[in-house]
């Protein structure tokens, strides 16, 4: 457990507008750079102009404080201003993945009655189809860019830049409390549906406090720049709340964070800080155009979302001279609550719990295990969601009392640093004994022919529990299944080894880049 005492700087028991904070601390730089995108960039006095004119706007098309709007939209200067536009008034952004399908999107349109949509042209069709297919009526949908529309827009579609020109600034930030509903994010949905984690005004200054400036170091010389897209409760810290608390200058990029588009942004931009994925590393660690070290000005980089493999963490700090800072956090907790620190990092685990939150490890009868022994985590930390909307069940399981469950799994070693060992409905009890799918697919990703691996459990002739694993080469290697088990015996105890081992072209996964074990629980359980 970590038991730390939480200082703040702010009276959450008089009015809070996250906007309204972020605003006021970047006036004395207003002609600073905030934002750099693929269309040109954004001072600081420009945000807070443009997002108060999105703000009156909103309250102008006559949407009500608290009520919903759907912000599906690229990675964009407007994502910014819509973001905090609504925020500042009172409104309710709710971020969407721009990956999803047209029913995802229907089904969120609903599940949120929003009450407007804020999008960009690339973007519509998408939007539209998910219109005209979801049972509920939206009156407003404004649109960045609108000449990236394929077909050109709708008739109820409206470009957002002229409505914003038509408007004032909004005089004065919504008198929100800190506690009060300032944006949802939909968690990732990779079993059943997405659920709306509510998030408070206060939430995001919390993850500043207590992660971005403290542990990351971020300050205002920094130029961040997030593979991670602004949707993602990783990519809101990395690209809005943490480089805006310390007036930083912030890349962004629409298209998917391939490693030639991510590497044009390093040589070009050359921002300080990249914030990333282990699967993305790992990527561009096998890219033939793998930028030289004096080509980028990378002083650290940031990586969440699934373990990092302690293998490919020690590439990139051996070609590149930065360290990878691992951390693990979630959408219900906004960001990052266990991390390694720049000044103490430890490659293979996940590092120590950051100061304000407390974690546990608890066995199967809910009681603390103790260390060397893998236990589901729960963490309390200020920055825990409200709830899921309109999902009591779901709620009521994951939002214990001030405690969270988190559904991962995790040991903990003497020295207080955590490492992951799955999901806890991955796990695998083979012979027994608890296999942690994460722990033989790092083991395999050594293997120099193998770029990406799952490992799952499958049920033998007799009803026993086996490993299999899932195995994605190289481009121009190749391996075979005897070879991979003996690698995995001779470096893990004999049991973990997988018994069968597929090789696949790809992994399905998420829109966040998280590999879906259980659609290949779904492929093994369909008759041959």
């Amino acid at each position: 457990m970590n038991d730390t005492t939480i200082n703040t700087t702010v009276d959450f028991t008089q009015p809070f507008n996250f906007a309204q904070h972020l605003f006021e601390l970047n006036r004395a730089r207003g002609s600073k750079t905030a934002y750099i995108d693929d269309h040109g960039s954004l001072s600081y006095a420009q945000l807070e102009e443009q997002a108060r004119r999105l703000a009156q706007g909103l309250a102008a098309a006559g949407i009500h404080r608290e009520e919903r709007v759907l912000l599906v939209m690229h990675d964009m200067r407007e994502w910014a201003i819509s973001f905090l536009g609504a925020m500042y008034a009172g409104v309710v952004p709710v971020a969407i993945n721009t990956l999803l399908t047209v029913d995802d999107y229907a089904y969120m349109l609903e599940h949120s009655r929003a009450q407007a949509i804020l999008t960009n042209g690339a973007l519509v069709p998408v939007v539209q189809q998910a219109l005209n297919q979801a049972q509920h009526e939206v009156n407003h949908i404004w649109v960045a860019h609108p000449e990236d529309a394929p077909q050109g827009l709708p008739p109820a579609f409206e470009p957002m830049q002229p409505w914003l020109d038509r408007q004032q600034p909004l005089a004065h930030a919504a008198r929100t409390k800190g506690d009060d509903p300032g944006f949802w994010l939909y968690s990732s949905g990779s079993t059943g549906k997405p659920k709306g984690a509510v998030h408070t005004h206060a939430n995001p200054y919390w993850t500043a406090q207590l992660y971005g400036k403290p542990v990351l170091g971020l300050t205002e010389n920094d130029v961040c720049f997030s593979a991670a897209k602004l949707y993602f409760a990783y990519g809101l810290g990395n690209a809005l709340t943490f480089p805006l608390s310390v007036g930083a200058s912030v890349v962004l990029m629409a298209e998917r964070p391939t490693p030639e588009a991510t590497f044009a942004r390093w040589t070009r931009h050359r921002p300080t800080v990249f914030f990333g994925a282990p699967t993305g590393f790992a990527g561009m660690l096998a890219h033939p155009a793998l930028p030289a070290r004096d080509q980028v000005s990378l002083r650290m980089c940031s990586s969440a979302g699934e373990a990092l493999p302690a293998e490919i963490a020690q590439r990139f700090k051996a070609h590149f001279g930065a360290d990878i800072v691992d951390g693990i956090g979630s959408t219900e907790m906004l960001h990052i609550f266990i991390s390694n620190r720049p000044e103490d990092i430890r490659y293979g685990s996940t590092g120590k719990p950051v100061p304000g939150y407390e974690v546990e490890l608890r066995g199967e009868d809910g009681k603390p295990v103790g260390d060397g022994e893998i236990g589901d985590l729960y963490i309390k930390g200020p920055s825990t969601a409200l709830m899921y909307w309109c999902n009591r069940d779901k709620t009521r399981d994951t939002f214990q009392g001030a405690w969270l469950k988190s559904g991962d799994k995790y040991v903990r070693d003497a020295d207080g640093y955590y490492t992951y060992a799955g999901r806890s409905d991955d796990m695998l009890k083979v012979s027994g004994i608890y296999v942690s799918p994460f722990e033989v697919e790092s083991t395999l990703q050594l293997h120099p022919a193998v770029l990406e691996a799952a490992v799952i459990g499958v049920t033998d002739a007799q009803g026993l529990v086996k490993t299999k694993s899932y195995v994605v080469c190289k481009p121009g290697h190749s391996t075979t299944e005897d070879e991979l088990k003996a690698f995995v015996k001779s470096r893990l105890a004999a049991y973990k080894y997988p018994r069968f081992i597929e090789f696949v072209d790809e992994l399905p996964k998420t829109a966040t880049g998280k590999i879906q074990r259980f659609r290949l629980r779904e492929l093994e359980s369909k008759p041959s």
